[in-house]
């Protein structure tokens, strides 16, 4: 038996009753929702106005509904934080790196901070790779050698799938 799920979506889908697609909101983002199916070895069918990015496993619909097909268990990141290196100081350049890695799916914001407040210019991210079933992506942080040094703390806040990690590198410990 398949049912039709006609819908905002566009193109019929037919879907075997006997395994249900499970759709469910992410925390702390509403226009977000998780699609899994139990085995996906039935066909599957992709509405006509998806939109996919960096041919990652995410497509965004209507009014920025996301969509996220999970092909394996759930991975939280592993986040580290680099300062500047001294040999980047003295070439008068100050780059803050956040790595990400080991995740699952591919989708995550990445807030910078300094001094416990979010920080609005001089971000960058590189869009995730896939290495391994899982993963990778870093962000950078471009400052001046004066504006590193005129704060205490520099942090990286990672969130995914609604989980946040938060690593925080203080000056004093830079020296």
């Amino acid at each position: 038996m398949h049912r039709d799920t006609t819908g905002i979506l566009g193109t019929p889908c037919p879907v075997p009753r006997s395994q249900p697609l499970h759709c469910s909101p992410v925390p702390l983002t509403p226009s977000r929702f998780l699609l899994q199916h139990s085995s996906w070895t039935g066909p599957r069918c992709w509405p006509r106005r998806f939109q996919s990015k960096h041919n990652l496993p995410r497509h965004v619909f209507g009014s920025g509904t996301q969509l996220t097909v999970l092909g394996q268990p759930k991975a939280t990141p592993s986040v580290t934080l680099f300062p500047p290196s001294s040999e980047e100081l003295e070439a008068n350049k100050a780059t803050l790196v956040c790595l990400m890695s080991d995740f699952y799916p591919g989708i995550l914001t990445v807030i910078w901070k300094a001094d416990g407040t979010p920080i609005t210019q001089g971000m960058e991210m590189t869009a995730p790779s896939k290495q391994s079933n899982k993963y990778v992506a870093s962000s950078y942080l471009s400052l001046t050698p004066e504006q590193w040094r005129s704060r205490n703390s520099f942090s990286c806040q990672v969130t995914h799938d609604g989980s946040t990690v938060e690593k925080t590198v203080a000056l004093a410990e830079c020296s």
